[in-house]
Formats: C-alpha cells, structure tokens, sequence
C-alpha cells in the first residue's frame, strides 16, 4: 500500500499543480517536456550504459518532424507526435547499428559527430526547418477536435502529462522484462552477457532506438506546445542538460528523472529571475553538491538526511545518549561489588 501511495504521488502533484498553480503551467509544461526527455537519457545511460551525448539528435529530429507535418501535411497533434515518435526511433536504428559497434570516448564521440550532422542539416535546409530563423508559423488543431491549445497551457500541461505518463508505464515495461534484466547485466558486464549467449549488439541497438523514440517525442511536445523549433533543439547543450538533470535526479532511480528535470527547471528559471547572468552558478553549485554528497542523487537525499542525523545522534566518539545512560547502568552493576562485599 506504501509503495502504491509513493508511486502515485508524482502524478497526484502533477495534478496538483493544474489544479492550484494554473498560472505556473507553461513552466509546468517545459518541465515535463524535460522529464521525459531526461527518461530517455536514463534508459539509454542509465540502464543500458550506453554513453552518450547525441540524445538533442532525436529530441531535435522529433520537434522537426512535428513541425513539418504539422505545417506541410496536417495540424492533427497525435498524428504528428506519432510522425516522430516513429521518425526518431528510426534514426535511432539506423544510427544506432551503425555506431554501437563502438564503446567509451570512441562512442561518445560518435553521439556528438550524429548530433553536429543533423545541426548542419537543419540549418542548411532552410526552406524546410527555417534555418537560423526557426521553424514557425505552424498550427496545433484542437485534441480530438475537442481540446484547443490555449494562451495559458491548460491543453498542453495535460497533454505533455498524458505522453510522459504512458511513456512511463512503457519504460515500467521494459525493466521489469527479461530485456530489461539482461540490460543490466549489459550494462555491468558486456562480455560475461555475451559468453552465455546473449545478442548484446541487437539489445543495445533495440534500447538505444526506443530511447530516441521517446526523445522524439519529447521534440514533438516541444514544437506542439510552443509552436516554434529552433536549431538549439539539435544542440550539445540540450544533450548536455539532460544528463544534467538525470544526474541530479539520480540514474537507475524509479522517479530520478521527475525529480532531476523538475528541480533543474524550476531552480533555473527563478535563479534566471534573480540574476539573468549568473544563473548557471546556483545550478552548478547545486550539482557539486549532489555528486559529492548524494550517491544516487537528489532521490536519496530522505535516506542520507536520516543518515546524515544518526550520525550526529551518536555524536564525535560513536556513541549515543542512549548509549551513555547503558554505561551508567554497568556502575549500577558495580553495586554487586558492594553485594558481594556483604557477603
């Protein structure tokens, strides 16, 4: 019942948040579009092990698509987020089979080299995607035909809600899976999953285009909600950000990427308010704080203040008040002495 209660609680403060802080829902709405971009990251990193920094590709690849369908085909939104969802997971295939052959700085690299080439793309062909400018001007049709985007995000905050949350139940899917399971002995052990048989390239190419499917969708979620892409949406930085946030948050941590993407989000855009030039400082002291402190990130930080208090209980020598009073309990023992004496 515990455990049923604390899985739903993301979702119930999610909803909460609609419900109480309705002018908050376009900052509520790009961090959610952050979740679940930082959700991908997890399942390609944090899971698979698969090290990265191309995720901004898909994500990227996503909101074009998006917008592309959405100004040159049809403005139906699930179509076009079903458009890129299937868009980028097939990029992630395809680039995927071509660079997993590789591992450690040789694959980050590779990432970055995917990244940098669809950047180039984007901005050379401008008649499409707009180039320097941005792709604009596109119309979102109402969901369903029912649920028009509005000024405020009410629309969108539940839409981008609705995607994460069944993007969630798949990812839930994934792990508790045999697929899952053998991802994480990918993950620790390459050869020993290979020497009992295990396809580790066909597994690695598999999670890597379900992770670029879900960041295209992400992308798509982006260009729905502000009807705008810009070539930073194929950025290093994007890419960079992400991981950002899953390490804050915490890698292989159920919520570790709700709990990354929302502080980040939050905590940038109010240090943005108080000083928009040195923003990055409060974030960055932020991160120094969870790597050296918070093994699992921001989600482990109810365990290590409990930790954190036990220690301090038992104060400098290791031993508790409780402790203390057992010690003067073994004088009261010495009284036996005393007994014994009589005797």
């Amino acid at each position: 019942m515990k455990a049923l209660a604390r899985g739903a609680l993301p979702w119930l403060l999610a909803l909460g948040v609609y419900v109480f802080a309705d002018d908050q829902l376009a900052l509520g709405t790009n961090a959610l579009v952050m979740i679940l971009l930082t959700l991908s990251v997890d399942l390609v990193l944090g899971r698979a092990g698969i090290i990265t920094l191309g995720q901004a590709a898909f994500f990227g690849l996503g909101a074009y698509a998006a917008g592309i369908f959405a100004l040159h085909v049809t403005d139906d939104p699930l179509l076009g987020m079903l458009v890129a969802t299937l868009a980028s997971g097939a990029f992630g295939a395809l680039s995927g089979a071509l660079i997993l052959h590789t591992e450690g700085v040789a694959l980050l690299m590779l990432t970055l080299a995917v990244s940098g080439l669809l950047a180039e793309l984007a901005n050379h062909a401008s008649d499409w995607t707009g180039g320097s400018d941005g792709l604009q001007g596109m119309t979102i049709a109402p969901i369903f035909g029912s649920f028009r985007f509005d000024l405020f995000k009410h629309t969108a905050y539940l839409y981008a809600l609705a995607v994460l949350f069944l993007w969630y139940l798949v990812v839930q899917s994934v792990i508790a899976s045999p697929f899952g399971r053998s991802l994480d002995g990918i993950r620790q052990s390459p050869p020993r999953m290979r020497a009992i048989g295990t396809p580790v390239w066909w597994r690695r190419v598999a999670v890597y285009a379900l992770s670029a499917a879900m960041a295209g969708s992400a992308g798509a979620l982006s260009a729905q909600t502000t009807r705008f892409v810009g070539l930073t949406t194929l950025s290093v930085l994007v890419s960079g950000t992400a991981v950002v946030m899953l390490v804050l948050g915490g890698a292989r941590q159920r919520y570790g990427a709700f709990v990354g993407a929302t502080v980040y989000v939050v905590v940038q855009d109010y240090a943005a308010q108080l000083n928009p030039f040195h923003w990055m400082l409060l974030v960055g002291g932020l991160l120094m704080f969870t790597v050296l402190f918070l093994e699992e990130g921001l989600t482990s930080l109810p365990q290590a203040l409990r930790r954190w208090a036990r220690a301090l209980y038992r104060g400098p020598a290791g031993t508790t008040a409780a402790g203390a009073t057992g010690t003067g309990g073994a004088t009261g023992t010495g009284g036996a002495t005393g007994t014994g004496g009589s005797a």
